[in-house]
């Protein structure tokens, strides 16, 4: 997903170089937004990873 979202941003950045105000912006909130959703789904990743922790071998 993260690739994703940086895939997005050069797309933002090449169309703002040539120029195309629109593509640009559009191109850089959807990679915002993905790049949030990732944030937001390795947070919940690393919650539930500490949570269920590993219980002791007897």
């Amino acid at each position: 997903m993260l690739s994703w979202a940086l895939t997005f941003l050069v797309i933002a950045i090449i169309a703002a170089i040539f120029g195309f105000g629109g593509i640009a912006g559009a191109a850089a909130g959807i990679a915002k937004i993905i790049f949030f959703i990732f944030v937001v789904l390795l947070v919940i990743s690393l919650i539930a990873n500490a949570v269920r922790g590993k219980s002791p071998k007897i």
